[in-house]
């Protein structure tokens, strides 16, 4: 190779790598600006809400805040353009009613108007936390956010039963270390509407369904779960028993023992999964993992019985599986009946300390 030729090859050498680092720099910068951007956006349109839901307050006009609120809509979009159309106003006006100027100084880093306006559908505070925090943690685009809402993630997760105290501290914890509650991971009824089986199936039926749709299984399962085997054999004393489907759950850390029963729990499926996860701790469990967990899926519940065997000291959770998606209000009522047995029995260890 010539000089000239050399010379030219190591320009361009050169000028790949220079671009390569100057590219990275103006990605960077050009993020910063949409987050800067999103997050001043965000805060002019909840300061143009507060303004409005604390000025109509003020001045006793709440009662005509409609229609003050459409000619105020004309007067701002003949001043300013789009993006203040009535629609727009009351949108405004819904987020600064349901988040406070500490709030939303965070959020707006966070997440985007949209997902804040999508947030506003929710009234009890404790599940609007829940839904910021795991959205934030996920990287929820809107769609997930609404299509999770819609399904009642909440209602079905583990951490819906908790006590208040319970749930802000899970939050909290997640918020500041991303350590992940396994009662933020596991849902109390999984939704397999997806399996198209027969009237009269068997547990075998069952398992070979969730196999050939492993994909969409894993999405009911949740965000951070990996297939690892089904059937695996567990040999004690020269006996092989088989577990129906092993998972390992990459923000847990942790081997996830799932087994399949037709009907309700019965206390002596506690002892079987016991012995599994017993097992796996002692023969699968590597460096860095924590212990592993056990996920009992019932075709019916039986709330009470969960709740008396304190199960969750042992590291097993339970949970019905559903055929066929439910109403809203079916998820509804069996998590006020969740709720209720477990008031009585922190009433009932109240009396016996």
């Amino acid at each position: 190779m010539n000089d000239i030729k050399k010379t030219e090859f190591n320009i361009s050498i050169y000028s790949d790598l220079l671009f390569a680092g100057i590219a990275q720099l103006i990605g960077n910068a050009q993020k910063k600006v949409a987050i800067s951007l999103n997050s001043e956006t965000s805060l002019l349109y909840w300061s143009i809400g507060n303004y409005i839901n604390t000025d109509l307050k003020a001045s006793g006009q709440i009662t005509y805040g409609s229609k003050i609120v459409a000619t105020l809509s004309q007067q701002l979009t003949a001043s300013f353009g789009k993006g203040y159309t009535y629609t727009a106003l009351t949108r405004m006006c819904k987020v600064a009613e349901k988040f406070d100027e500490k709030n939303i100084a965070t959020l707006s880093q966070q997440l985007s108007w949209s997902h804040m306006i999508e947030l506003t559908v929710i009234d009890d505070p404790i599940k609007r936390a829940f839904y910021i925090q795991l959205c934030v943690n996920g990287n929820w685009g809107i769609r997930q956010l609404r299509n999770n809402i819609d399904g009642m993630l909440f209602e079905r997760t583990d951490i819906s039963a908790k006590p208040e105290d319970i749930i802000n501290e899970s939050l909290e914890q997640l918020s500041g270390k991303n350590v992940w509650a396994p009662e933020l991971v596991f849902k109390n009824s999984y939704v397999l509407d997806f399996l198209n089986l027969p009237g009269n199936y068997s547990e075998k039926d069952l398992e070979n369904a969730l196999i050939d749709n492993i994909e969409q299984f894993i999405l009911e399962l949740g965000a951070g779960f990996a297939f690892i085997e089904r059937q695996k054999r567990i040999s004690v004393d020269s006996v092989d028993y088989h577990l129906d489907l092993l998972f390992y759950h990459r923000k847990l850390k942790r081997l996830i023992a799932v087994d399949l029963k037709l009907g309700k729990f019965k206390p002596k499926h506690k002892a079987q999964m016991e012995m599994y996860l017993r097992w796996l701790q002692k023969h699968e469990m590597q460096e860095g993992e924590e212990i592993p967990i056990g996920l009992l899926l019932c075709s019916e519940g039986n709330t009470e019985h969960i709740e008396l065997l304190m199960l969750d000291n042992y590291q097993i959770r339970v949970a019905q599986y559903l055929t066929e998606l439910p109403s809203k209000e079916w998820f509804a009522d069996k998590l006020h009946r969740s709720l209720e047995i477990a008031k009585q029995n922190m009433i009932g260890q109240k009396r016996f300390r």
